[in-house]
This record gives C-alpha cells, sequence and structure tokens, in this order.
C-alpha cells in the first residue's frame, strides 16, 4: 500500500500529463497534471473512451492506437493540436507507449502542452524584432533629417534670390514637402516626451478612447465595455496609454466602415487580470489584460506576420505606423500586444504587469 501510495504522489508531481488506458482504450487511470491541461476530473472520465475526452485532429487517431496496441509499438507526435470535449484546442506533444501486465495491455499517453513555450517564443521574437525596428528607425530618421533640413534650407535661401514671384509656388512645394517628411520620421520616432511613470487607472485610459471612437463615428459602430472593477491602478503614462489603445481601436474601426454590407458594427473592450503569466522571458505574477474586438473582415493573411512593422498597413491609404507605434509604447510599459484574427473576429491583447514599480 505504501509503495502505491508513493508511486501515486511521484506521478501527480509529475509536470508531465499522464494518462493510462486499458485494451478497450478506456481511460483506467489519469494523474492531476492531465486532470488540470484537459479540464477534467479523475472521478468524471475513468472508464470513458479516450475520444470522448480528447483527440487528435488527425483522421488516424484512433488507428494507431489500435496499432500501438496489437503491434506492441511505441510512437510519438510532435506540434499535434488535439481536441477537447469543450471544444478546446490545444498544441502537444505526446507519446503512445504500450505497458504490458499478466492480465491485459495498456497504453501510457504522457502529453506535453507546448502552447505556452510557442507563445513565449513568439514573443520574445515580437519584442526582440521591436527593438531592431526602434534601432533602425532612429538611424534611418538621422539619416533622411539631416538633409531634408538642407534641402529645405536652401529652398527658402532660393525664395529669396528668385526674382519673379511667380515661382515662388515651385519653391512652397520643396518646403511643404519636405516639412511631410520629416512629420513623417518623427511620427515614425514615436512620441518625443519621456514616458512618465504613475499610478494609472486603465479604465479611465479606455473610457476616453472610447469616447473618442463614438464621437468620430457619430454612434455608427457600437462600442461594448466588459471592465473587471477589480483591477488596481498600474504604473504608466495615461496620454501614451491613451495613444496606444486608440491606434488599435481606430484600426478596428476603419475595418468595420469598410464594410458597407456589414450590419451591426461592434467593437468590444474587455479587462481582465491574468495570474502567473510570462512576457517574454519575465514571468509576473499579475498582469492587466485588455482586449480589443471586432466583428470586422480580419486582417489579410499576408501581412499578419508582419503588423507591427513600420509601414506595414493593410489599407491603401494607411500609414502602416500606428500598431508599431503602439507596440513600442506598450514595450516601455514592459508590456506586449498580441491579436488573432479571423474574419468576423479580430482579437488585439494588450498585456500589462500590475504593480511592476519600475521604469525601463
Amino acid at each position: 500500500m505504501l509503495n502505491d501510495a508513493l508511486h501515486t504522489l511521484v506521478l501527480d508531481n509529475l509536470s508531465t500529463a499522464v494518462i493510462l488506458l486499458n485494451n478497450e482504450l478506456q481511460i483506467v487511470y489519469i494523474n492531476s497534471t492531465a486532470e488540470e491541461l484537459l479540464d477534467v476530473s479523475e472521478q468524471r472520465v475513468l472508464q470513458e473512451f479516450i475520444f470522448n475526452v480528447f483527440h487528435d485532429s488527425a483522421k488516424d487517431f484512433l488507428s494507431k492506437l489500435h496499432h500501438s496496441l496489437d503491434s506492441l509499438s511505441a510512437f510519438t507526435k510532435r506540434k499535434v493540436r488535439i481536441e477537447l470535449s469543450g471544444a478546446r484546442v490545444l498544441t502537444v506533444d505526446y507519446s503512445v507507449t504500450p505497458v504490458t501486465t499478466r492480465s491485459t495491455q495498456h497504453l501510457l499517453i504522457e502529453l506535453v502542452p507546448i502552447d505556452r513555450m510557442l507563445k513565449i517564443s513568439k514573443e520574445e521574437a515580437i519584442i526582440a524584432s521591436q527593438k531592431t525596428n526602434r534601432a533602425l528607425v532612429r538611424g534611418l530618421a538621422h539619416e533622411i533629417k539631416n538633409p531634408l533640413g538642407g534641402i529645405r534650407g536652401a529652398a527658402q535661401l532660393l525664395e529669396r534670390e528668385l526674382p519673379d514671384n511667380r515661382l515662388d509656388d515651385y519653391t512652397n512645394i520643396i518646403i511643404e514637402e519636405a516639412d511631410r517628411l520629416r512629420n513623417l520620421v518623427d511620427r515614425m520616432l514615436g512620441p518625443r516626451k519621456a514616458i512618465e511613470f504613475k499610478p494609472l487607472n486603465i479604465h479611465e485610459v479606455l473610457e476616453r478612447c472610447k469616447a473618442l471612437i463614438s464621437a468620430e463615428t457619430s454612434g455608427s459602430i457600437k462600442v461594448n465595455r466588459d471592465y473587471d472593477p477589480s483591477i488596481p491602478e498600474l504604473m504608466g503614462d495615461d496620454d501614451q496609454m491613451i495613444q496606444a489603445v486608440l491606434n488599435i481601436m481606430r484600426n478596428a474601426m476603419q475595418a468595420l466602415q469598410s464594410q458597407e454590407q456589414l450590419g451591426d458594427k461592434c467593437i468590444t473592450i474587455k479587462t481582465r487580470i491574468v495570474r502567473r503569466f510570462t512576457i517574454g522571458n519575465e514571468l509576473h505574477p499579475l498582469v492587466c489584460k485588455i482586449d480589443i474586438c471586432d466583428n470586422g473582415p480580419g486582417i489579410s493573411p499576408e501581412i499578419q506576420d508582419n503588423i507591427f512593422l513600420p509601414m506595414v498597413s493593410g489599407r491603401a491609404e494607411g500609414s502602416g505606423l500606428g500598431l508599431s507605434l503602439s507596440q513600442s509604447i506598450v514595450n516601455q510599459h514592459h508590456g506586449l500586444i498580441e491579436y488573432e484574427s479571423k474574419p468576423g473576429n479580430t482579437q488585439f491583447s494588450i498585456y500589462i504587469p500590475l504593480g511592476n514599480g519600475h521604469e525601463p
């Protein structure tokens, strides 16, 4: 009995999810990690067929399990999307090993979730890319603004020397275009004012953005709110956070306005607290998550991997600077912006650590 208790204690403390099936593919044991991963209880799933609890999205899932039983051969699958009973989907690595006893045969299934690892890897790539982009833009801005200043100054001098005032139109064009390019570079660089960290109520920021969007659309787009009022103040710069959120909401607004045939146009703002969340390579005990969702056409697949890069836009008239600037602002708040998009549902999620109390 002591030995059985010890085995159970060891299995329940593994970080790997373990499931044991009999030769009828019914569950006869599931450890605590598997219960948590699959969101089930041992009492409910014992004697249940494995495909009632989860199944590999591949068509040959059951045939592979039967083949493993019959041939006593183990197999492993990587980066597999498994579908759970509640319509949830997980990405896992899993291995199946036949276990033979005197009386019967069993299959041992070991599941390792990799969703979070894939997400962390993606987050680190976004953060590294953002740092590279900022350095590149700063260098490019320096190289552009210096000759622009010279061109503008030369045009002003030329304007004074021209004998015919009718030629002033040409020098004015040079000056105006130089100013336009300078303003574009300034927008790429982002706010000149340094971030001022102070206690910030995120819902006041969101309400300000909601009011601006409602005014710009004259109420033609409905803005829904789903706030968690228990979220405490975070340390941040209210003006810059308003800019970051507003850029995302304006993108959603413009996407909806482009769909004339769409009936109910809607943006939803939701706030929640997320516990023990990793941003990049740092684990934060509490994180404020802000979701901005719209029911528009979604982001074009051609640009989805690059939407946070400067000058990438899904609209012909767009500058492609809004999301890059928003990501930069949120990064300076030790946070990150992620997104998921498909036709009819695009969601941008802003993650800001709570209680960090420090400045970058």
